[in-house]
């Protein structure tokens, strides 16, 4: 029989089902599918907005995912979601990959698929570009996770704003000598999407081919 101490503790890890939510525009003949996944402290609706001010976008078919773990903004009582914090961060690796497994299955998307993320989001963007078949990676405002193999990648576009004080521009020029033959853009802003970013991001879209 285990005992303890009256102020020692055991700590234990259980899985449970839990339900994420995406939002979705569909297109049968669409030119490919683009799925983005959003910063912290925000949500599926906020990043559904930016993706679809891309230049090009009409004819993608666009999904905005939501992270699992949801909270309320303090001062305005809005639902904005978390993709994991370093507490138990391998669990929450395999968790957020194995749901985004399964929003892929349930769009079968029409391929090229690209994944992009912005801020907290980038590295779920790298996570599953490195190990769901896809053909290209758009991040903006966030690195390279080290628990991701930078050859697994598909070609990607990397976005950082001058003044963005979290990616800085070591932070950036680190994975580009990671990622070979990456494209990157840089624009006047801090971290957030402009204009600017959008349209490469637009140009970079045209120009994706499938991968055999």
């Amino acid at each position: 029989m285990l005992t303890s101490q009256p102020n020692d503790f055991l700590e234990s890890l259980i899985e449970v089902r839990t339900h994420g939510r995406y939002l979705s525009r569909l297109i049968d003949d669409s030119s490919g599918t683009l799925i983005g996944f959003h910063g912290y402290a925000e949500n599926a609706e906020r990043s559904f907005a930016e993706l679809i001010r891309i230049p090009g976008i009409e004819r993608w078919s666009v999904i905005a995912v939501q992270a699992l773990h949801s909270f309320y903004v303090p001062k305005t009582g809005e639902v904005v979601a978390s993709w994991m914090t370093k507490l138990n961060r391998d669990e929450a690796i395999g968790d957020n990959l194995e749901y985004v497994r399964r929003v892929v299955a349930a769009v079968s998307p029409r391929r090229p698929l690209v994944f992009l993320g912005f801020s907290q989001g980038a590295a779920m963007a790298y996570r599953a570009a490195a190990t769901i078949e896809s053909d290209a990676v758009i991040v903006l405002g966030g690195d390279l996770p080290p628990d991701v193999n930078a050859a697994n990648l598909p070609p990607a576009l990397v976005g950082r704003g001058k003044r963005d004080e979290w990616f800085t521009a070591d932070k950036l020029e680190k994975d580009l000598m990671f990622l070979s033959g990456a494209a990157s853009v840089f624009f006047d802003g801090a971290l957030e999407w402009t204009d600017v970013f959008r349209a490469a991001a637009g140009e970079f879209l045209a120009k994706v081919q499938p991968r055999s």
